[in-house]
């Protein structure tokens, strides 16, 4: 392990980094600035990309990109050319299965890949993001499968990847970093290796500590938004706008933290986080109620955007079926081209296997696939809108601010507004139903309409 923190002292440690996505490229770019860096990925077309000066990913530019390609950083596709790192850092997916189950495949694929050029002295991190125990009770069985040592013949650590995609002012390097290695000397290591290139390292116990601490930042995310949701159900029911009453309660300088209510969680962590949690609780024993009703919370805030459709259409004398019906937004969050996990997928399945003949609208995500097909984004927002009988606002994104109703009442063919995110306030002549909008509210709209 000296060696290795000589290395990192010198700047002579090769990096490698499995896999070139969300995490992994961003992190590579960091890396690449102090220490040689070859980034792995199984997908060709990633790594031709990358070959050619082209990033797929929004945080990181074709200029950021080019400065280093040839020079510190190198994208490969064989596996063997990792022999010769000293530091293995795995960035890969954990998804869900179908019926909510952890899916660890890929940090299986990536641990059995490094075991094919595993030797003496190298450190493996594992920075997805996963349950508790996945580093000891995963990665280090497969990896000794060498028959060398985790923790003596070579290190391990966790180290949970914050990246939070289109943040400018929280870029990968000035997030504080956690660690934690199966051992002491692991986390010393690991410790010394991303604070030579992070502003801020935080070690942690071990591996398994550093592992909570993910799940803890995203499930008190997921709990919370959870609960503003359930508010906004019980507000609109009672003529209160959710809206302004977070807003009002966040002037508060102590004790609150401002959630806000939308059509659902998206993202590769937040919907996924608690599920993740909740698998490994049972595994002790534990049913973790309060968790598993957040994601419940969350998950039926889809539904609800499609009831509000559907009430509003009836309004107008129409129905869902047959219905031409404009998703705005198909990213999980505003102004990114992200939409892993958005809650567009299943609103769109939903409404299209109920028979509405839906369009969708993205200014940052091309296509969105999806169970009922792949759906193709307009090309601006007057094509979107353009003869709509309901526009559905799933994401927050600066452009979609900038449409005034009398847009929507000039394009569209019955102006029913259905706001996720609270980008309108109605309008004359606008059916309007807001998640979280007081009935009031609407109503005065609606009646507005009516008149």
């Amino acid at each position: 392990m000296q060696s290795l923190l000589s290395k990192i002292a010198n700047q002579s440690a090769k990096i490698g980094i499995i896999g070139q996505g969300y995490v992994g490229l961003p992190l590579a770019m960091v890396f690449a600035k102090n220490f040689t860096v070859l980034g792995y990925d199984v997908c060709l077309g990633t790594i031709e990309c990358l070959r050619a000066g082209k990033s797929q990913i929004q945080d990181v530019g074709d200029e950021q990109l080019s400065q280093c390609l040839g020079q510190t950083y190198f994208p490969i596709s064989d596996p063997e050319d990792l022999d010769t790192c000293d530091f293995l850092i795995i960035c890969v997916p954990t998804p869900l299965s179908e019926d909510k189950i952890p899916d660890l495949s890929h940090i299986k694929s990536a641990c059995t890949t490094i075991k094919t050029v595993l030797r003496s002295g190298q450190f493996v991190v594992l920075e997805s993001t996963t349950y508790p125990g996945t580093t000891d009770e995963v990665v280090v069985p497969i990896l000794e499968e060498t028959g060398l040592v985790a923790g003596s013949d070579f290190g391990v650590a966790y180290s949970p990847e914050r990246v939070d995609p289109g943040n400018k002012n929280f870029p990968i390097d000035k997030i504080p970093t956690v660690v934690g290695g199966i051992n002491t000397e692991c986390t010393e290591v690991a410790a010394a290796l991303y604070g030579s290139v992070m502003d801020q390292v935080v070690p942690v116990r071990d591996a398994r500590t550093a592992e909570a601490v993910k799940m803890v930042e995203n499930i008190f995310r997921n709990v919370n938004i959870a609960l503003v949701n359930e508010l906004a159900l019980i507000f609109e029911q009672m003529g209160i706008n959710t809206w302004e009453v977070i807003d009002a309660a966040a002037t508060k300088p102590y004790g609150f933290m401002p959630f806000y209510p939308g059509p659902g969680v998206g993202g590769h962590c937040i919907p996924l986080d608690p599920y993740y949690m909740s698998y490994r609780a049972k595994k002790y024993g534990f049913i973790p109620r309060f968790i598993e009703t957040s994601g419940e919370i969350n998950e039926f805030m889809k539904m609800h955007v499609i009831n509000l459709a559907e009430r509003g259409l009836r309004q107008v004398g129409k129905r869902l079926y047959g219905a031409r019906i404009t998703i705005m937004g198909l990213a999980y969050k505003k102004n990114i081209n992200d939409p892993r996990e958005s809650p567009a997928i299943k609103i769109v399945e939903e409404l299209a296997n109920l028979g509405a003949d839906v369009q969708v609208y993205d200014p940052y995500v091309p296509s969105l696939a999806t169970k009922a097909g792949v759906f193709t984004s307009a090309k601006s927002v007057e094509e979107a809108l353009s003869g709509a009988e309901c526009a559905v606002f799933l994401v927050d994104h600066d452009v979609f601010r900038g449409i005034s109703m009398e847009t929507v009442k000039r394009l569209a063919a019955s102006p029913v507004i259905v706001d996720g995110k609270n980008l309108f306030a109605g309008g004359d002549e606008i059916v309007y139903l807001g998640i979280g909008k007081g009935r009031s509210d609407i109503d005065d709209c609606n009646d507005r309409h009516k008149g």
